[in-house]
C-alpha cells in the first residue's frame, strides 16, 4: 500500500463536510502513482469512484494532464513537405494554411453506440486540405462498450494497432494522419481501462482525456461534451495550462461531430483575434442540414456506409459528413466562411480527394522502406 497514495483519497473521499480539491501538483502525483501502479488496485478503485462522485476541478484536471504529458507518449512537431498537394483553391489560402495547427481530436474512448460517427471522415477531409490531425484512443471498452475509433479506421483499412510511434510519427509527417493507440503507445493508461468496467463508471480520467493532446507542439485541441458545466471546467483547464486555441462541442454522444437534429453548440476560442471566446449556435436547418441522425445500427453497416460517402454516392451520412466537414475547414483557416466550407467539403468528398487520402493513408506500410521512408523534418 502506498501511504502517500492513501493520504490523496483521504482527501477526494472524506465526503461533502470534509473532503478536500486536490492541488493541481497534488493531482498529478495520484495520476502518476495510478498510471505507474504504485497504489494498490483497492486505492485506485477507491480513488476513481470518489473523485467521480466529489467531480474534478478544472485544477485537478490540470494536474492530471501535467502526469500524462510526463509519461505519455509524444509527437514531435515537423513540416510537412507535401503541403502544396492539398486540394485548396488559391494560392493565397495555401499561404493561409500553412500558419494552421495541427489538429487533435478528442472523443470518449467507449466509443458510439446510437449514432454514425463521421470523425474519421473529417479527420480524412482535413487531411486532403492540408490540415494534419491527431486521434487518440483504445480498444471496445467500459463502460458504454460503442464501437472506438480505432475499429472504425481498421474497418475503413488503416490498422493503427500495428503502428510503432516511430510509423505514427512517419505517418503524420507522410499523410497529416496520426493515431496514438493505447496499447500500443501508452500501456500505463490502458492499465487503468479495467478499473472502468469494475467501478462501473466513467472515472475523471475519462473526462480529462477528451482534451488531452499527444503531441509537443502547439496543437488546436477540438473537443466534446454531454454535460454544459463541461464546457466551463475545460476552458478553465486551458487557461491553466496556456492553451488558446480550442474547439469545444456539445456534440453527438459527447463526439466532436456536429448534431444535425437540434442546434450546435460550439464554444471556440480565437487567439490573436478581436473576437477571442466566442460561442456559437449554429442551426443545421439555416444552411440546409437539418434531419434525424444516421443511426449506428452495425458495425458493417456504418462503414459499407463510409464507402459510400468515400465514393460521393448521395446518403444522409454524406449530408452528416459535409456539415461536419465544411464547418472544420472554416474553423481550421481553409475556408473564409461557412457556405465556401460547405461547398469545399461537397467537392473533396463527391470528386475523390478524400477516398484517395485514404488511399494514400493504407498504402503507408508498403512505403516505409529504408530507401522509401518520408523524411521528417524536427523543429527546435
Amino acid at each position: 500500500m502506498s501511504n502517500a497514495f492513501r493520504e490523496l483519497l483521504k482527501k477526494v473521499g472524506s465526503g461533502t463536510h470534509t473532503g478536500e480539491d486536490l492541488s493541481r501538483q497534488e493531482a498529478e502525483m495520484a495520476t502518476r502513482m495510478m498510471l505507474l501502479q504504485e497504489a494498490t488496485p483497492a486505492q485506485i478503485g477507491a480513488f476513481m469512484i470518489a473523485h467521480r462522485i466529489k467531480r474534478p476541478t478544472s485544477e485537478e484536471i490540470a494536474g492530471m494532464l501535467d502526469a500524462y504529458d510526463k509519461l505519455g507518449p509524444k509527437l514531435q512537431p515537423w513540416e510537412l513537405e507535401n503541403r502544396e498537394n492539398s486540394q485548396l483553391t488559391s494560392s493565397t489560402q495555401n499561404s493561409k494554411l500553412k500558419t494552421q495547427n495541427l489538429v487533435v481530436f478528442g472523443t470518449p474512448y467507449d466509443g458510439r453506440s446510437r449514432t454514425a460517427s463521421v470523425t474519421p471522415l473529417t479527420a480524412l477531409l482535413l487531411a486532403a486540405a492540408g490540415v494534419p490531425v491527431v486521434m487518440h484512443g483504445g480498444d471496445c471498452m467500459p463502460t458504454k462498450y460503442g464501437i472506438p475509433l480505432i475499429e472504425i479506421w481498421q474497418g475503413l483499412g488503416v490498422d493503427f494497432s500495428k503502428l510503432t510511434l516511430t510509423d505514427v510519427q512517419q505517418l503524420l509527417a507522410k499523410t497529416g494522419i496520426g493515431f496514438i493507440y493505447l496499447p500500443q503507445h501508452f500501456p500505463e493508461a490502458q492499465g487503468l481501462v479495467p478499473y472502468r468496467d469494475q467501478i462501473g463508471k466513467r472515472p475523471p480520467t475519462a473526462t480529462m482525456e477528451l482534451i488531452w493532446s499527444p503531441y509537443a507542439g502547439e496543437a488546436h485541441i477540438v473537443a466534446g461534451y454531454v454535460h454544459p458545466p463541461t464546457e466551463e471546467r475545460f476552458r478553465d483547464t486551458f487557461e491553466l495550462r496556456g492553451v488558446s486555441q480550442f474547439t469545444l462541442v456539445k456534440g453527438l454522444e459527447g463526439s466532436c461531430d456536429l448534431p444535425r437534429d437540434r442546434t450546435a453548440i460550439i464554444a471556440i476560442n480565437q487567439p490573436d483575434t478581436s473576437e477571442g471566446f466566442e460561442r456559437l449556435l449554429l442551426h443545421p436547418r439555416d444552411y440546409g442540414f437539418a434531419a434525424k441522425e444516421v443511426p449506428f445500427d452495425s458495425t458493417s453497416q456504418l462503414l459499407a456506409q463510409m464507402h459510400d460517402v468515400l465514393a460521393g454516392k448521395s446518403s444522409e451520412l454524406l449530408q452528416s459528413a459535409i456539415w461536419n466537414g465544411g464547418f472544420y475547414l472554416w474553423r481550421c483557416g481553409v475556408c473564409s466562411d461557412l457556405a465556401s466550407g460547405f461547398a469545399k467539403a461537397e467537392i473533396l468528398f463527391t470528386e475523390g480527394y478524400v477516398a484517395d487520402k485514404l488511399k494514400e493513408i493504407s498504402q503507408f506500410r508498403s512505403c516505409t522502406s529504408p530507401h522509401n521512408s518520408p523524411v521528417i523534418k524536427t523543429t527546435v
